[in-house]
């Protein structure tokens, strides 16, 4: 059914490689990175390098349920990354369960239940989490938020759950260990309410890097 051979492990193969022959990319900000385009595979671990920070990934899906769009209301303070993407007033676009739950993004959540309930073989179960009108939010009021998921797409096969995890852009250390929590977080919500196991995550990234300070831990 799943016709993807490469896993978590693979990933990390693949940076090793990258760094071996120091094939290096530069970013908008000039800073060095290793970067795979088009990176495919079965998200099978919750880190790829680094461990996760299971204190923070809690505290953050929090944030995420609660739908605020302020960083400020991130439960034990905002790390720094989120305070420089925000808005002076700490506004940003990316909070994902605003994204999947509200009914200003037009309840995604609920779309996604509603149609694998009445249509359990759909190819329409699809949260998309990023708008067209990206382009002229990204940057309002001074913040720096183009949201990095673009979408997941669910089905239900051999009565099993599949998640397919869209990224427009993920940085393997901090972003993807974040990402995956909370993409698991809705994925075993979703498979209780839809009363069907939890099957795999497959993990799509448009670009999936690894910044030059993060270099040290891909050994």
């Amino acid at each position: 059914m799943i016709n993807i051979n490469d896993k978590v492990s693979n990933v990390r193969d693949w940076f090793r490689q990258l760094k071996e022959k120091s094939e290096y990319v530069v970013d908008k900000s000039g800073c060095k990175m290793l970067e795979v385009v088009g990176a495919t595979f079965i998200a099978d671990e919750d880190a790829i390098f680094g461990e996760v920070n299971r204190d923070y990934v809690n505290r953050e899906i929090e944030w995420y349920d609660s739908q605020s769009r302020n960083v400020n209301d991130i439960p034990g303070g905002a790390p720094k990354e989120w305070i420089k993407c925000a808005t002076p007033e700490g506004k940003i676009n990316s909070n994902y369960g605003w994204m999947i739950g509200s009914e200003e993004n037009h309840l995604q959540y609920s779309n996604v239940l509603n149609e694998l309930l009445q249509k359990p073989d759909s190819r329409r179960a699809v949260m998309i989490y990023t708008r067209p009108s990206m382009w002229h939010e990204y940057n309002a009021g001074g913040m720096s938020d183009f949201v990095c998921t673009n979408a997941v797409q669910y089905f239900i096969r051999d009565n099993s759950l599949i998640a397919l995890v869209q990224m427009r852009s993920n940085d393997v250390v901090f972003g993807y260990k974040n990402d995956k929590a909370w993409q698991d977080h809705v994925h075993t919500i979703l498979a209780k309410d839809l009363k069907r196991n939890k099957g795999q995550m497959i993990w799509h990234a448009g670009s999936l890097h690894v910044y030059e300070r993060h270099f040290s831990l891909i050994s």
